[in-house]
């Protein structure tokens, strides 16, 4: 054989004919016909071999896809064999209408045999079609019960998109719960196949890295990455992040409660500066009594210098601090500056500062009073901290 033919792999009837006959008359092995052809791989042989043996098979296609086996030869009745005869010659006719490429689904046999149940007894058509009598009526039900699943499945689709238009950063967990608060009770699998078919998912996140700088003074990690509070006020995380309007950058120092994660205190400037801590931990003071709890925070300069630190001590409060370059010790409060910045800044592009407050004080009372949080049983912070204090 010609080295071209073995690297397309041609081979003629012929020698496919040979090596058969090898095989079966003189008992060579597939691995010495192929030895003997020039054959790269034994494999092709017993193809050959195997398909030879099988013989021709037979063309489906335009025929039922199931077999009716032994036919019946006792009847009851004249009458009865009459209906067996005329079931088994419109059986198949009516399953060549509905079938697709041969294969006839059970679903279409049920529908033939409600089409001739009129006519023909069911436990005939159950024979001849080789289906069950529950698995008939399980069908029979289903069709009944599906055109209302199909209505609620679009009333559900109605409401979820009018949540994405309203709050296009929820994913289908949340979406689920917002749904619960409506008074639907549907699964979160259901809302994600649903999200699917109507094409629509949450903002994604992006994830960004902070480094510390210089310290001054600096607290022991006393938090350790321990964010679970057993009382509100008793363990509080704050940071600055910055937020871009045009082609100016303002700033946002916040605190948050690891109670229940709400936002205690916040204030907004366009200087990255003492003033602004300073201004957001009097405020936390004026608002609460915050005396004995621990305040979490990286090293940037403002919370490692003497004035931030001297009014910690002033206030009572219980200073900590994050590793260098480590994010992760402060996870909870950059968490919240990512939602903030996905869920409204990005979305709302606000032009200048008092559109940025104005979208900063809506974000934030949002936040607290109506974005439901798996870690609170799927209620807000306020919502967690009243039925607590209740």
């Amino acid at each position: 054989m010609s080295t071209e033919k073995r690297k397309n792999k041609v081979y003629s009837e012929e020698l496919k004919a040979e090596a058969v006959r090898l095989y079966l008359e003189e008992g060579l092995s597939a691995n010495q016909i192929a030895d003997r052809f020039e054959i790269r791989s034994k494999t092709q042989v017993q193809q050959w071999i195997k398909k030879h043996l099988e013989g021709p098979k037979e063309d489906m296609r335009g025929k039922t896809a199931w077999r009716k086996g032994r036919p019946k030869t006792q009847f009851s009745s004249i009458e009865e064999e009459l209906a067996y005869i005329k079931a088994e010659n419109e059986l198949p006719k009516k399953a060549v209408s509905k079938s697709t490429q041969g294969v006839t689904t059970k679903a279409a046999r049920f529908s033939i045999i409600h089409e001739m149940r009129q006519s023909t007894p069911l436990l005939l058509l159950f024979e001849l079609a080789e289906v069950s009598r529950a698995g008939y009526y399980k069908w029979l039900k289903s069709v009944h019960v599906k055109p209302q699943k199909q209505e609620d499945e679009l009333l559900l689709k109605e409401h979820i998109m009018a949540i994405h238009r309203q709050r296009p950063y929820l994913g289908y967990f949340r979406v689920a719960t917002r749904l619960r608060k409506e008074g639907f009770v549907v699964n979160h699998k259901r809302v994600y196949r649903l999200m699917k078919e109507l094409g629509i998912r949450s903002v994604i996140r992006k994830k960004r890295r902070f480094f510390g700088k210089q310290a001054s003074i600096v607290h022991p990690n006393r938090l350790d990455r321990q964010f679970n509070a057993e009382t509100p006020l008793t363990k509080l995380v704050t940071d600055i992040t910055y937020l871009r309007v045009m082609d100016t950058f303002y700033y946002l120092s916040a605190v948050l409660d690891l109670f229940n994660n709400e936002i205690v205190a916040w204030q907004l400037s366009a200087r990255n500066d003492l003033d602004l801590v300073n201004s957001t931990l009097k405020q936390l003071h004026e608002s609460y009594e915050i005396s004995g709890c621990m305040l979490h925070s990286d090293q940037g300069f403002q919370y490692t210098s003497k004035s931030y630190n001297k009014k910690l001590e002033q206030y009572g409060i219980i200073g900590s601090h994050s590793r260098r370059g480590n994010c992760h010790d402060n996870a909870c409060i950059e968490s919240f500056f990512s939602h903030l910045k996905t869920e409204s800044i990005y979305l709302e592009k606000p032009s200048n500062f008092k559109d940025l407050q104005h979208a900063v004080t809506a974000y934030i009372a949002d936040y607290n009073h109506h974005r439901y949080q798996k870690k609170l049983n799927d209620r807000s912070p306020v919502e967690y901290r009243e039925a607590v204090a209740a």
